[in-house]
């Protein structure tokens, strides 16, 4: 069969339009097609540093994040992303498509991760905690706060860094290394203690960093939050006079046995500057990390005269105090009463 000149032309036509309908279609759906976490929830994608873009791939699509890897590879190409991954923490939305997709993460537009802790007794504790949520693990954290050289600047040693970290809630991407996780947190620390308090805790003749020692012994002492700034104004009357701090819970950290519940007379004995039945004034560190309102209890202590108190014999939390040592006794008599007739030791 013979085609006239008109037919072919019309043909060639036709297949061209074909060609270039097929070629738009495909790259609209390359472009703005869903392609990520279709038909399912949004979700974070973790890239950790050194991750190549064929690691990358085959974790999308064992994970079934991705639903066509051949299209996102393309395009990743195209927009040279391949060559260009970067570390962080993303989300990736529902039903995302893959030039939304390789634009954040050719850019590097992660999603912040919202970091809290509160209620950490020591350092380790605290680096595994930030490990939870952070790319860097607890112990490059851990070995950061033991060095001295890089605490000093910020006016902190070993022994202090605890008070260097104000509980709460803060946001930080995901690969934030563990230098610059400190130094997010000293500005916080700045931002706490402001010029107020700042002048408050001088009125007091105590510098933060030892409020914040105090702050952790009354912490440590109860969660009753009424009690605090009676308890606070208790030791600071004791400092004021003189007198050893005698207080359980900073024997039970230089011990380092949390599970103790009773402290004996035995425990007194161990020599450590966190001794305060043996060492006079403030010790050295916190005891834990004192929270917010912690900190204020010291910062408005309760004015009055006692000297000592003692847990309440109906074991409630509550505390009774006293003006005189004779009196403290009678309250402790009834403590320890109370504890023998429960079998705690």
């Amino acid at each position: 069969m013979k085609f006239t000149k008109k037919e072919v032309f019309f043909g060639v036509l036709l297949l061209f339009s074909f060609v270039t309908v097929s070629v738009l279609f495909y790259g609209y759906q390359v472009l703005f097609a869903s392609n990520f976490q279709v038909e399912k929830e949004d979700r974070y994608l973790s890239i950790p540093p050194g991750e190549n873009f064929k690691e990358l791939l085959a974790r999308l699509k064992e994970a079934q994040i991705v639903h066509d890897p051949l299209s996102f590879a393309f395009l990743s190409q195209f927009l040279k992303y391949q060559d260009n991954i970067k570390p962080g923490r993303y989300l990736i939305r529902k039903n995302m498509n893959n030039l939304d997709a390789v634009r954040m993460l050719r850019a590097g537009n992660q999603a912040p991760v919202r970091v809290t802790f509160n209620n950490i007794r020591t350092r380790e504790d605290f680096c595994q905690k930030i490990a939870e949520y952070l790319s860097f693990p607890a112990d490059s954290l851990c070995v950061l706060l033991q060095d001295s050289s890089f605490l000093a600047p910020m006016g902190f040693d070993t022994l202090q860094v605890l008070s260097l970290f104000i509980p709460d809630t803060y946001e930080f991407y995901w690969n934030t290394s563990p230098q610059n996780f400190v130094k997010k947190m000293y500005k916080q620390y700045n931002r706490f203690w402001n010029e107020e308090r700042v002048a408050r805790a001088d009125s007091m003749g105590l510098l933060p960093q030892q409020i914040a020692v105090l702050a952790s012994i009354v912490q440590a002492e109860t969660n009753i939050a009424q009690e605090k700034p009676r308890i606070a104004g208790l030791y600071l009357n004791r400092l004021r006079k003189n007198m050893h701090l005698e207080a359980d819970p900073t024997l039970v950290f230089a011990h380092q046995d949390f599970s103790l519940k009773r402290v004996l007379n035995r425990h007194k004995e161990i020599d450590s500057p966190f001794n305060t039945y043996k060492y006079p004034g403030l010790p050295p560190g916190p005891i834990n990390m004192p929270s917010r309102q912690s900190l204020e209890a010291v910062l408005n202590y309760e004015e009055h005269e006692y000297l000592f108190f003692c847990a309440k014999e109906d074991l409630s939390g509550y505390h009774n105090f006293a003006e005189t040592y004779a009196e403290h006794l009678k309250n402790a008599r009834l403590f320890h009463a109370a504890l023998d007739k429960r079998g705690i030791y």
